[in-house]
C-alpha cells in the first residue's frame, strides 16, 4: 500500500491556519473575506475521493477538515477558506456524494434524510433540495443541496430508492413525477418525457 505524499507546504497552511477553529460544527466560512491565492492541485473526483498531487488523500481526518471549510463562490469557483487565505481546487461534479439515506414517514409528511461521504448529515427540505439531471448517459442524477452552494451527488443504488417514492403531481399545470420530502415537492422530470 502507498503512503500520502510528503506534506505539501499549501496543505499545511491550511491545517495550520485551521488550528483556532472550533472542532464543533462548520467554521464560519461565509465571514472570512481572505485574499484568493489562486489555485491548488486538489482534486474531488466524481466518486468523492478527494486527491492531492494526483494521489488520493487517505487520511479521512484531513479530508473532512478540508470538507469543512468548501465554499462555493459566486463566480462558481470552489474553494478551500481559511481566516488567512482562499485556494481553488477542482472539482470532477458535485463536493459531495450521499452515501446512506434514510427515509420517514409518507407523503407531505415524509422525511428523508442523507448520509454523505464525509459524514454531513442532511435532512432533505426547502434549504436542501434535491434537484434531478440528466447524465451524458441519459441516467438520472439526483443531487442534494447540502450548504453553501455545495451539492452531493445521490448513488446509483440510492437514486433507485428515490425514484421508488417518486409520485405523479400537477405542477404549473402540467404532470410531473416527483416525491415530497420535508414539506416539499421535489420535481424529477415531467410525465411525457419520464
Amino acid at each position: 500500500m502507498s503512503e500520502d505524499p510528503a506534506p505539501d507546504p499549501t496543505l499545511s497552511r491550511l491545517s495550520a491556519a485551521l488550528g483556532g477553529v472550533p472542532t464543533r460544527g462548520l467554521p464560519p466560512v461565509e465571514r472570512w473575506d481572505p485574499p484568493y491565492c489562486g489555485a491548488i492541485d486538489i482534486r474531488i473526483a466524481a466518486d468523492g475521493t478527494w486527491h492531492h498531487n494526483g494521489s488520493p488523500i487517505r487520511r479521512d481526518k484531513l479530508v473532512k477538515l478540508f470538507a469543512s471549510i468548501l465554499r462555493r463562490e459566486p463566480d462558481g469557483r470552489t474553494v478551500l477558506v481559511t481566516p488567512v487565505e482562499s485556494v481553488g481546487i477542482a472539482v470532477d461534479d458535485a463536493a459531495f456524494v450521499a452515501v446512506e439515506m434514510a427515509v420517514d414517514g409518507t407523503g407531505k409528511g415524509r422525511r428523508i434524510s442523507f448520509r454523505t461521504n464525509v459524514d454531513d448529515l442532511v435532512s432533505v427540505d426547502a434549504e436542501h433540495a434535491l434537484r434531478f439531471e440528466e447524465g451524458s448517459d441519459g441516467a438520472l442524477k439526483p443531487y442534494l443541496h447540502v450548504r453553501r452552494g455545495l451539492w452531493a451527488l445521490v448513488t446509483r443504488a440510492l437514486t433507485y430508492d428515490l425514484v421508488d417514492l417518486a409520485e405523479e403531481r400537477v405542477v404549473d399545470g402540467e404532470p410531473w413525477l416527483g416525491l415530497w420530502a420535508g414539506g416539499t415537492f421535489h420535481t424529477i422530470a415531467p410525465v411525457a418525457a419520464a
